[in-house]
């Protein structure tokens, strides 16, 4: 039998090929569109089998801010019902957690100054929790006011940034934040702690892991079920974060702890990677990568969920995170902004669809 140059096998088309199946010219080396698009998942061999797989955990937790971190951001402001439909769409894609709002003021934060109207739309929707962020004593009362079952507060570890984003030094805030804490355990409602800029700061350059290490404690002392360590501008490594987490493990124990990264330069899975290895199980991230630093000149949005999920999949660990209904969550948000979606799977997988639609 004679050998089959590829260019020979381009431009055959036998009758018993079916459409779905043959190579299409425009489309890369070795790149072809079957009846189902490739999957990432990995299955319990290929995890048994390498020693570096069987290191991932069985289950990560995926944590969406996008209806909050994604948005608060936006230069026009969502819609209320545009918000609504988002978090019901993600709970529906089997997203555990969905950050809903922000109890801030108005006059700093008018893309979410109708958190009580959106705790309301969805005080019935099921499957999903949805804490809110309460930057003081009189955001807490209000988001207790408006329904809310759980909340969150938000430190830094660099002073500058304190002090540019909510106005206060990292001990003030602090101060407020037992306040709250204090009010949220007489009511037994969880709290979870963020803080941002754990690898560097977009004022004060790289912040020093021991920086991290003192607010991390604080928030646990005062009663946080969990820490998000954020990289708040993107520039974390894994070199810089595998430090960071090192030192904070010594004082909050890891299963309190989840990682929330901005993909500024292109870091956000391999890092998301390392902290797994490290012994995290907590992510947060945001749908089609929505969110961005307002304060971090140049800073790109959250890691996109989609990527993460894909990630995950491949990796074999579970997550109960439909992927192909998070990408219509994804699609939804993104026509109603009028841009592309910030996930590189969505894009891939649509254009994959799209492919396989016109055969």
């Amino acid at each position: 039998m004679r050998n089959v140059s590829r260019g020979d096998f381009l431009n055959r088309t036998p009758a018993n090929m079916s459409r779905n199946h043959r190579v299409f010219r425009s489309l890369p080396d070795a790149c072809y569109l079957p009846d189902r698009p490739y999957s990432s998942h990995c299955n319990d061999e290929c995890t048994r089998d390498n020693k570096l797989l069987r290191s991932m955990p069985g289950f990560v937790k995926i944590v969406e801010v996008g209806p909050r971190d994604g948005l608060q951001n936006e230069k026009d402001i969502v819609p209320t019902v545009v918000k609504v439909e988002l978090i019901k769409m993600l709970v529906s894609s089997g997203l555990p957690i969905v950050e809903a709002t922000s109890f801030v003021s108005p006059k700093w934060v008018p893309q979410l100054a109708d958190a009580k109207d959106v705790m309301e739309a969805i005080r019935t929707v099921e499957g999903g929790t949805f804490p809110v962020l309460t930057p003081n004593l009189k955001g807490f009362e209000a988001a207790v006011a408006a329904g809310a079952k759980e909340v969150a507060i938000f430190a830094s570890a660099s002073e500058s940034f304190s002090k540019s984003n909510i106005n206060c030094s990292i001990e003030d805030s602090l101060t407020r934040y037992r306040d709250v804490a204090l009010a949220a355990r007489k009511l037994s409602i969880p709290v979870r702690g963020y803080i941002s800029c754990v690898v560097g700061c977009p004022l004060e350059g790289v912040v020093s892991p021991s920086k991290v290490t003192y607010v991390a404690k604080e928030l646990y002392d005062m009663g946080c079920y969990e820490i998000s360590l954020g990289d708040t501008i993107g520039v974390g490594t894994p070199g810089t974060v595998i430090p960071m987490l090192e030192d904070v493990i010594d004082v909050v124990p890891i299963e309190k702890l989840a990682v929330h990264f901005h993909d500024t330069y292109g870091q956000a899975l391999s890092n998301i990677l390392a902290s797994l290895q490290m012994g995290i199980t907590t992510v947060d991230s945001s749908v089609s990568g929505l969110g961005g630093c307002p304060y971090a000149k140049g800073a790109s949005g959250n890691v996109a969920t989609e990527d993460v999920v894909y990630m995950l999949n491949g990796l074999g660990v579970k997550t109960n995170v439909d992927l192909g209904k998070l990408m219509l969550a994804g699609d939804f948000i993104c026509q109603h902004l009028g841009r592309q979606s910030g996930s590189k799977t969505a894009i891939a997988l649509s254009r994959i669809r799209s492919h396989a639609s016109k055969l």
